[in-house]
C-alpha cells in the first residue's frame, strides 16, 4: 500500500504567502521561506510552491525565491507559475525545484507536456487542472481561475496522462478556500480513469476531510495552505490521527 503525502502548498505573490477563497480575496499569510522550512520540519512528504500570478503578468517565476526556499528543505518541491518552455523548467529545477507545475500553458499548447517529459522525464512534470462545475459539467480554468474554457476536466486529465504527465494536481475551485472538505467523487473519477498519482486540492478544513480525500476520493495526496498557514491544524497532528484511523502516512 503506498505511503498517502501531505502537501503544503505556498501560493506567492509579490514575494509573499498568500490565500483567498474561491481564488479571489486574498489575505497575507506569511513569509514563504519561513514557511517552507517548518513545514518540512514538522514532517511535510512534499511542498509546493506556485506564483500564482506569473501567468497573468506574463513574466517568469522568481527564481531567487525558488533558490532561497531550495536552501532551506530538504524533501521533494514543486515549482509553478508562468512555466512555458523547456528553458524555463531547466533554470527552476537548476535552481533546486525537483518537479514543475505547469497549467496554463499545457492547455494554450498541450505539446508542452510531450516536450517536457521527454527531456526531463514523467517524473519531475506536474500538470496542475483547475476546474469547477458549470452547469453540471467540470470545467478547466486558466490563468488562476480567471478564464474559463469549454474543456472538460476529465477529458483533458486522460490527455495530459497520454502525453507523458507525472502526476495530476486537481484543485476544484468551487471547494477552494471554504474548508468544506475535498471534491472526492470527482477525485474519485479521476483515480478510476488514470493511472499516474493524483493530488487532491481545495478544500482542507480538518482531519476528517484529508481522511476522506485518501478513502473516499482515492486520492495519493493531499494539499492544503491556509490550515497550516493560519496553524488552525498542524502537521504531526494530522499526519498521527491519519495513522490512528488506519492511513498509511510516513511520521
Amino acid at each position: 500500500m503506498l505511503t498517502k503525502r501531505i502537501i503544503p502548498c505556498l501560493d506567492i505573490k509579490n514575494g509573499r504567502t498568500v490565500k483567498g477563497v474561491n481564488f479571489v480575496n486574498l489575505r497575507d499569510a506569511g513569509n514563504p521561506v519561513e514557511l517552507a522550512k517548518i513545514y518540512a520540519n514538522q514532517g511535510a512528504d512534499e511542498l509546493v510552491f506556485l506564483d500564482i500570478s506569473a501567468t497573468e503578468e506574463r513574466r517568469k517565476t522568481l527564481q531567487k525565491l525558488v533558490l532561497d526556499v531550495a536552501a532551506q528543505v530538504d524533501i521533494p518541491f514543486t515549482v509553478g507559475g508562468g512555466i512555458a518552455s523547456i528553458a524555463d523548467v531547466d533554470r527552476l529545477l537548476q535552481a533546486g525545484a525537483d518537479k514543475v507545475s505547469i497549467n496554463s500553458a499545457a492547455v494554450n499548447r498541450p505539446e508542452l507536456i510531450n516536450e517536457l517529459s521527454s527531456k526531463f522525464g514523467n517524473q519531475c512534470i506536474v500538470v496542475a487542472i483547475d476546474a469547477k462545475q458549470v452547469e453540471g459539467e467540470w470545467l478547466v480554468h486558466l490563468v488562476g481561475g480567471k478564464v474559463p474554457t469549454k474543456i472538460k476536466l476529465f477529458d483533458w486529465a486522460k490527455e495530459v496522462e497520454k502525453r507523458g504527465a507525472g502526476e495530476i494536481l486537481f484543485t476544484s475551485m468551487d471547494n477552494d478556500g471554504t474548508k468544506d472538505g475535498f471534491a472526492n467523487e470527482a477525485l474519485k473519477k479521476l483515480s478510476k480513469i488514470v493511472n499516474i498519482p493524483i493530488i487532491a486540492s481545495g478544500g482542507a478544513g480538518n482531519i476528517t476531510h484529508f481522511k476522506d480525500a485518501f478513502i473516499k476520493g482515492n486520492a495519493d495526496a493531499a494539499l492544503a495552505a491556509s490550515i497550516f498557514h493560519f496553524k488552525e491544524i498542524g502537521i504531526p497532528e494530522l499526519k498521527m490521527s491519519l495513522k490512528q484511523q488506519g492511513i498509511n502516512v510516513r511520521i
